[in-house]
């Protein structure tokens, strides 16, 4: 399938919460989760070029109790994917959202032709490390002195996309949120 097809995915909404594509309209409450989650922000400048001008861009927002309170942007080539930021609102982390985010992500775009998905993560942001693990990312190598601000390494992680697999770690996220 090509990329014109998940460029027109709207996003899936279940009880209290969306996920839906951005729009410029968000980038306001996007650009508070940015300054509260990272050292170096992305500016409105950067989201506005990812937005209009990307064509490989896919930005989309998590929408609880009617707040934005996360985002996932990628880029989606040929047959994969390449996470270019993720953030959840400091609130609502450690709960099961960003991982959330990304399975439903993940979901759309396996049934888009996307093989694979890739992401860069600072080589401290152990809390990162381990959720991206569990949703079946694979460190597969360093990039040393990545991050221009403090010069801190990314791992490079890979994880392959699988329908079943994907729907087995929604199933198991779901049972957590239920203890």
């Amino acid at each position: 399938m090509g990329m014109s097809d998940s460029k027109d995915w709207a996003g899936v909404r279940s009880g209290d919460w969306t996920i839906r594509r951005m729009a410029e309209k968000d980038l306001k409450s996007i650009l508070k989760i940015e300054e509260r989650s990272f050292v170096t922000p992305w500016s409105r400048q950067s989201f506005l070029t990812e937005l209009r001008e990307n064509e490989y861009a896919r930005y989309y927002i998590l929408v609880y109790e009617q707040a934005i309170i996360g985002y996932m942007g990628l880029w989606f080539i040929l047959d994969e994917g390449h996470i270019t930021n993720i953030a959840i609102a400091p609130d609502f982390r450690g709960q099961g959202w960003g991982q959330h985010l990304i399975l439903e992500v993940m979901r759309h775009f396996c049934s888009q032709g996307m093989d694979r998905m890739t992401l860069e993560v600072r080589a401290g942001n152990q809390a990162a490390l381990h959720v991206y693990k569990t949703l079946g990312f694979q460190e597969a190598g360093l990039r040393k002195a990545y991050y221009s601000d403090t010069q801190e390494d990314a791992v490079i992680m890979w994880a392959e996309l699988d329908h079943q697999m994907i729907a087995l770690r929604q199933d198991a996220l779901h049972l957590r949120a239920l203890r």
